[in-house]
């Protein structure tokens, strides 16, 4: 069995609608279902940054872009 190797993290208050509160809590042992499951844990990816962390090499290999007010 393959352990866990990715984790969900950013500064903002992570919540889904369809997803369950545990979610945020849990490792991901596939980097794909990390990252869908990371997108939609907020509701404007452009405004809040959200992040996959490879656990082993501490890598984030997955991050929202954040952009800033429009000028």
């Amino acid at each position: 069995m393959t352990s866990a190797q990715y984790r969900i993290e950013s500064r903002y208050p992570l919540m889904g609608s369809l997803l369950p509160p545990s979610t945020f809590k849990q490792l991901y042992v596939d980097r794909s279902l990390a990252v869908a499951v990371a997108v939609k844990s907020v509701a404007d990816p452009t405004r809040q940054e959200v992040r996959v962390v490879h656990i082993p090499s501490g890598e984030i290999v997955f991050r929202t872009a954040v952009t800033g007010p429009a000028v």
